[in-house]
């Protein structure tokens, strides 16, 4: 999400394992395979130490605003989401700026599913919308973001989506970083749905990360939620 609890960059540490990336995925989860074998060669994970939005240092840094620059690894991405969104009800897909944009977009492509976009902040020039993209009240808006750590950033675009007639009951997420935004979610009526969860990505990248790294990342998702 872009939380980003993105795990907005303050990073104490930056450590890429690259010299680990030369033997193969282990194929504990097939499905999952290809789009965490992306994940790694594109550098959208990281191990070290970072402060997410959320004020928690975390082992691991997932930056998956950079599958906008790899096109291959994006339409795996959308693929997963797509999966994941088809037995929801939805008229548009409303996209968090700014990773939840071209995710998004990329879903629209392979979907024939409309994008809307919330804005952070009203526009105070030219047509002052609160949403970009066309849409009518009473239609069924899911919204799309790169991955759910709080949830906090899918909770504040709520107000403007439902202020303006649209019904928001579902959000879809390609990560759940498994840290307690399911529930805290459901209190605002929103089910959060995830391509994948964090817990299975560690898994598929067992012979891929050092053992020492992932069981940081188990760790702190258990603490965390």
């Amino acid at each position: 999400e872009h939380e980003h609890e993105h795990e907005h960059e303050h990073e104490h540490e930056h450590e890429h394992e690259h010299e680990h990336r030369a033997s193969s995925l282990q194929n504990r989860e097939p499905g999952l395979q290809p789009l965490a074998e992306a994940l790694l060669t594109t550098d959208c994970v990281r191990f070290g130490a970072f402060t997410l939005r959320s004020g928690l240092v975390s082992p691991i840094y997932l930056d998956l605003r950079r599958l906008m620059g790899h096109p291959r690894a994006l339409a795996l991405a959308a693929r997963a989401l797509a999966d994941t969104l088809s037995t929801l009800e939805c008229d548009r897909l409303a996209a968090l700026p700014l990773a939840g944009l071209p995710l998004a977009t990329a879903v629209s492509l392979q979907t024939g599913r409309p994008v809307i976009a919330p804005r952070k902040e009203k526009k105070s020039h030219g047509t002052g919308r609160a949403i970009e993209g066309p849409f009518s009240p009473g239609e069924r808006a899911v919204i799309i973001d790169d991955l759910a750590t709080r949830g906090t950033s899918i909770q504040a675009a709520l107000p403007t989506l439902r202020d303006a007639g649209l019904i928001v009951q579902d959000a879809v997420v390609l990560v759940d970083r498994g840290s307690g935004a399911g529930p805290l979610l459901a209190e605002a009526g929103v089910r959060l749905h995830a391509a994948c969860t964090l817990t299975a990505l560690l898994r598929a990248w067992q012979g891929r990360v050092p053992a020492e790294k992932l069981s940081a990342a188990r760790r702190f998702i258990a603490g965390s939620r």
